[in-house]
């Protein structure tokens, strides 16, 4: 007993803590939290500005702590914690991507305008200040501190050095996005009905990857990435509950990026959710959950892959197929840009399946282009109003062009990054995946993805011809004037869209210098 209690002190003291590399996500989880403390004790009219105010400056140290954190790499909490290159690069794009879509939520969560507010019940504001205030959202102020948890979760998710850590921050930022998933006013029972679905099906997600880590400790007898990938090196496990166990983990990570056919849930929860929301999950949650499939495949099961890599092909290539196709159907913008997002998760699955460097530096890449296209569209389609509710039917986008230029003219060009038109970051991002694949042996996904990419752009260019050679819908349809806060997150990101597919090279240099792993 005495030697027992001796050893376990032992363990104790020999664990060393590195502040300095797990600062980013201490900043995060602190802003979370004193954001609660402004939602329970700061006056109801101070709320807005208090909790946009931390939640930017925040973000801002958390992105100067990434910084630092470059002289901390290694592990951190007895290995709990790996801070090597793609961990502090996903951070940095998922800071960078989160400050976009506070940006995007301070201008009105869920677009509820004054007139709309009162007709929830509320009193008529009795001053321009004050219906303002209720216009740029201060009556759902929660939803700082909510978004802010769940970047902490996703900062920890791609850095998490074994399966309980990962599975820690698998939840850490799965909770919140299902509150903020049911926050809409103007449509209630369609929010509520997606945040129950989100929640029900994420909860099953996370009983696969319980079940698959189970097994994977049953193998190896470790929930340590680098130590399963020894017992696979060595064939010191039994055999019997490798696949199975590396096939249930990559069930509940495929979920996350809305993979076919884990990817029911994705269409109506971009649908029912408040649509700065929407393009904070499509950004931030897919530059997560890769990040934690990119240190899972390539830190602790790469020695297996010929097991399971032809199930994973499959995914890829139906998770192309389906997403584009599909995208055609769909008559509601924010179901389309849905489909779109799952398209977009298999070219990024295609980087993944390559197993090289160059291939985890085009998926690094992809995601940070990715990422600021799609906040900047859907910021745009919480612009655009029939009435004060949000204009998503296709018929109500018809034109556009001719009513308000710069905003149409904006979601087209962003829109054609998306197809992969050249000159815009989407071309860049998805010559580079496919290249990486071509280079390494998966030329049919490579195929695959360019007739897939095809199909896709003839859904975007149906609605550029929408917008521009069709006549207005109507005159209650129109695109509301902007804030700053939504004009900085719509222009930066149409800014960096271009500047990345004008002048890639530095970014891809980046990724490149950090695509390497510790194991």
């Amino acid at each position: 007993m005495i030697a027992s209690l001796s050893g376990l002190t032992t363990a104790f003291v020999a664990t060393t803590i590195d502040y300095g590399a797990i600062m980013p996500m201490l900043i995060i989880f602190a802003t979370a939290m004193i954001g609660v403390l402004v939602e329970a004790f700061a006056p109801r009219s101070q709320r807005y500005v208090v909790q946009v105010s931390v939640a930017l400056l925040g973000l801002l140290g958390a992105l100067g702590a990434v910084i630092v954190g470059l002289d901390h790499q290694g592990s951190t909490l007895a290995g709990a914690v790996v801070m090597d290159g793609p961990a502090l690069f996903l951070q940095g794009t998922i800071v960078v991507l989160a400050a976009l879509s506070i940006l995007a939520m301070a201008e009105r969560f869920d677009g509820v305008g004054a007139d709309a507010f009162t007709a929830q019940g509320a009193a008529t504001p009795g001053s321009a200040q004050e219906a303002a205030a209720v216009r740029a959202g201060a009556t759902t102020t929660e939803v700082f501190p909510l978004t802010m948890l769940a970047v902490g979760g996703m900062m920890l998710f791609p850095a998490a050095g074994d399966l309980l850590t990962m599975f820690v921050a698998l939840e850490v930022l799965s909770l919140p996005l299902y509150i903020l998933s049911g926050l809409a006013r103007r449509r209630r029972l369609l929010s509520q009905e997606a945040s129950l679905k989100y929640f029900l099906l994420g909860a099953f997600s996370s009983a696969f990857f319980l079940f698959g880590s189970a097994l994977l400790y049953g193998y190896s007898g470790s929930l340590d990435l680098s130590v399963i990938a020894q017992a696979i090196s060595t064939r010191s496990g039994m055999d019997g509950l490798l696949v199975p166990g590396v096939l249930l983990v990559l069930v509940g990570l495929l979920f996350k990026i809305g993979a076919v056919p884990f990817h029911s849930w994705t269409p109506d929860v971009y649908q029912g959710a408040p649509t700065p929301v929407t393009g904070f999950m499509a950004a931030c949650t897919k530059v997560a959950a890769f990040g934690a499939i990119l240190r899972f495949i390539y830190v602790g099961v790469a020695g297996s892959r010929w097991d399971w890599t032809a199930g994973l092909w499959a995914v890829a290539i139906l998770t192309m197929v389906i997403g584009a196709v599909l995208a055609i159907t769909q008559t509601d913008i924010k179901r389309l840009l849905a489909y779109s997002s799952i398209a977009h998760a298999g070219f990024v699955l295609t980087g993944v399946l390559a197993f090289d460097k160059v291939g985890i530096s085009s998926v690094l890449f992809y995601l940070v282009a990715y990422g600021f296209s799609t906040i900047a569209a859907f910021a745009i389609v919480s612009m655009v109003r029939d009435d004060g509710s949000e204009a998503t039917h296709l018929s109500q986008w018809a034109g556009l062009g001719k009513n308000h230029p710069v905003v149409a003219g904006a979601f087209a060009f962003l829109l054609l990054a998306f197809a992969g038109i050249p000159l815009t970051s989407g071309f860049t991002a998805k010559f580079a995946v496919f290249s990486a694949a071509v280079a390494h042996g998966a030329t049919v996904l490579a195929v695959v993805g360019v007739l897939s990419s095809a199909i896709a752009a003839f859904v975007y260019v149906r609605i550029i011809v929408l917008m521009y050679f069709s006549e207005p819908a109507g005159e209650s349809v129109h695109a509301v004037s902007p804030s700053i806060a939504t004009t900085l997150a719509v222009s930066i990101g149409v800014l960096m869209t271009l500047i990345l597919g004008v002048a890639p090279s530095p970014l891809l240099d980046l990724a490149a210098r950090s695509s390497l792993f510790l194991r």
